[in-house]
């Protein structure tokens, strides 16, 4: 059986290499991170398979604040939206 993609919910395909938004906290606030994806995953968590992503920030965000650190992150992958491919980024 073939596995379905994954896909953001604009349909766009989610794949290593492709530059993503999504949101993140700071404190008691709220901003969007860019990324490059480096990896799909899944877990399993309460009989039920989660899709993941590992990421590494590009260091472009909203906020006043500046990320301190660029380290690889993992997150769900149930609200990112893929924003293009990160040829020439990270």
């Amino acid at each position: 059986m073939a596995r379905t993609p994954l896909t953001d919910f604009t349909g766009a395909e989610i794949t290593p290499g492709k530059l993503v938004v999504y949101a993140t906290r700071r404190g008691n606030r709220v901003r969007q991170t860019e990324a490059v994806v480096v990896e799909t995953k899944t877990n399993r968590k309460a009989g039920r398979v989660v899709p993941e992503l590992k990421v590494l920030p590009t260091g472009r965000e909203s906020g006043i604040s500046a990320r301190k650190t660029l380290v690889p992150r993992t997150i769900g992958a149930e609200h990112v939206v893929v924003i293009g491919d990160a040829e020439g980024q990270a």
